[in-house]
C-alpha cells in the first residue's frame, strides 16, 4: 500500500469513528476512501464493515456511564445478532441493486422521524403513555429492522437506531445515543466474524483504517456527552438528511 493511500485511509477511520459516536453514518467515509485506493465495491463495502467496528466498541467504552441497566437493553442484543446475521447473509448472497435504491429512503425516513419526534409523539403517544408490551415489541421492531440494514451496508446504522429509539424510549437523547453505541457494536462483531469467514475482506485495509476508529470512537463518545441535547439532536438530523441525500444521488446516478 502506498503512503498516500495509507495516510487517507488512517484520517478517514479517525474521522468514521468520530462521526459514528456522535451520529452514525462514518462508513460513509471510510467506504469511499477504500474505493478511491482501488477496492471493488463489495470487497471495500466488507473491509469497511470490519474497519469500523472496533470504534463502536470505543464508543460503547466513552459513553458506558449513559448506559441503563434493564431487561429490556438485554433483550435487544439477541434481536441485533439476528438482524445482523440476516443483513450480512442477503450482501453476501443477493444483488445490491435492489437494496440500494431502498436504503436512502430508510436513511431518510430514519432522520424525519427524529426530525419531528415531538409532534410524532403527540400524534402517537409519550413513552410513558405506551402500554410495556406494546413498547418492548416497538423497540424490538426497531432494532431489528436496523441491524438487517446494519449487516448489510452499515452507514447511518446509528441515525436510524437513534431516531426509532427516541420515539419510543422515554430517555434523554445521550442515553438514547448510548444504546445506539451498544447495539451498533453488537451489530459491528456480528458482520466482523461473518465477513471474516466468508467476505473478500483487504486485511491492509483493516489493519490502517481500525486503530484509528477505536481512537475517533473514543474522542465521539466523550464529546456527545458534553453537547446540549439540541445541538446533538439538530447534528444527528443534518448528517442524517446528507448521507441519506448522498445515497440517493449515488443510487440514481
Amino acid at each position: 500500500m502506498e503512503l498516500a493511500d495509507a495516510t487517507l485511509l488512517l484520517a478517514a477511520g479517525l474521522a468514521a469513528g468520530t462521526v459514528n459516536a456522535v451520529a452514525g453514518g462514518g462508513s460513509l467515509i471510510t467506504f469511499p476512501a477504500l474505493l478511491a485506493i482501488g477496492l471493488p465495491p463489495v470487497a471495500a463495502n466488507v473491509t469497511n464493515s470490519l474497519s469500523v467496528a472496533p470504534g463502536y466498541f470505543a464508543a460503547v467504552a466513552g459513553s458506558r456511564v449513559d448506559l441503563p441497566r434493564s431487561w429490556l437493553l438485554a433483550a435487544l442484543l439477541p434481536t441485533a445478532v439476528v438482524g445482523a446475521l440476516v443483513g450480512a447473509g442477503l450482501l453476501l448472497v443477493t444483488p445490491a441493486r435492489a437494496f440500494e435504491l431502498v436504503v436512502p429512503f430508510l436513511v431518510l425516513g430514519a432522520t424525519a422521524l427524529l426530525a419531528f419526534q415531538g409532534p410524532l409523539r403527540r400524534l402517537v403517544g409519550h413513552p410513558r403513555e405506551l402500554a410495556p408490551h406494546r413498547r418492548a415489541v416497538t423497540v424490538q421492531a426497531v432494532v431489528a429492522v436496523a441491524a438487517v440494514y446494519g449487516g448489510y451496508f452499515g452507514a447511518a446504522v446509528g441515525v436510524m437506531l437513534v431516531a426509532g429509539l427516541a420515539l419510543v424510549l422515554d430517555a434523554t437523547l445521550a442515553r438514547v445515543s448510548a444504546i445506539k453505541n451498544l447495539l451498533s457494536a453488537v451489530i459491528g462483531l456480528t458482520t466482523v466474524v461473518v465477513f471474516a469467514v466468508a467476505g473478500p475482506v483487504s486485511w491492509v485495509g483493516v489493519a490502517v483504517v481500525a486503530p484509528a476508529t477505536l481512537v475517533g470512537g473514543y474522542v465521539g463518545a466523550r464529546l456527545v456527552r458534553r453537547l446540549p441535547p439540541t445541538v446533538l439532536k439538530t447534528t444527528i438530523v443534518a448528517f442524517g438528511a446528507f448521507i441519506g441525500s448522498y445515497l440517493l444521488w449515488r443510487a440514481l446516478r
